[in-house]
């Protein structure tokens, strides 16, 4: 990764993070980002202006928040950090996920380049971590994460899961159990109208989930 400012702080990663991965195509805006780190609003704006400071996001009134270049690259260091650390974590030491996000999530802030490195080449250089995520590579490119939510396809099509959303250990364990992680072949048996239901097929066994918990789900038409 390219050089960045020195001793950034723990808060700053953080919120460098977070911005990133709600911004998008446009802006962050200060309510989500205070709901995502369940800070108040003020801390929020006070950690704006210093971001805007250092050169490393841009702020407009009523439009969001967005960084700059230099942002994104520190922005996605530490998503690289993360997800080789949980890819580490729950292939290697085989953490449950709440554990290995957990764990991910401190440790991603104090590893040295010397480790990262290490840890890519046991890994055998992935490309997405357990989630299925695209790990952005050390010079700060990073892939469109693949896959469209489950609940998007019509009944009788078979799909390839290839990520799940990584917001919420409970639902990854759920997920587990149903056997709806990448790489596994789902076929979509029945979907109940009204956003009802959908019954699904997975490793021989019929499942039915609720359309909130296949819109975390991401796959591709099988082959």
């Amino acid at each position: 990764m390219p050089d960045r400012p020195p001793l950034l702080s723990q808060a700053v990663e953080d919120y460098l993070k977070t911005i990133y991965k709600l911004q998008g195509d446009g802006a962050a805006s200060t309510t989500d980002i205070a709901r995502a780190l369940e800070v108040s609003s003020a801390s929020v704006t006070n950690m704006i202006k210093r971001l805007a400071q250092m050169g490393l996001a841009e702020y407009q009134s009523y439009k969001g928040v967005t960084l700059t270049r230099a942002g994104e690259k520190i922005a996605l260091e530490i998503i690289r950090h993360h997800r080789l650390l949980e890819t580490y974590l729950k292939e290697i030491l085989g953490y449950s996920w709440d554990k290995m996000h957990e764990e991910a999530e401190h440790l991603e802030h104090h590893i040295s380049e010397e480790f990262e490195s290490r840890i890519e080449e046991m890994l055998g250089y992935p490309t997405h971590d357990p989630h299925g995520d695209p790990i952005p590579t050390r010079d700060g490119r990073i892939a469109e994460p693949p896959g469209h939510p489950l609940a998007g396809f019509e009944a009788g099509r078979t799909v390839v899961v290839r990520r799940v959303a990584d917001g919420d250990p409970e639902l990854l364990t759920y997920l587990e159990t149903l056997g709806l992680l990448p790489h596994a072949r789902v076929e979509i048996v029945e979907k109940a109208p009204f956003n009802g239901p959908i019954t699904v097929r997975v490793e021989g066994r019929q499942e039915i989930i609720g359309h909130e918990v296949a819109g975390q789900v991401f796959a591709v038409p099988a082959e």
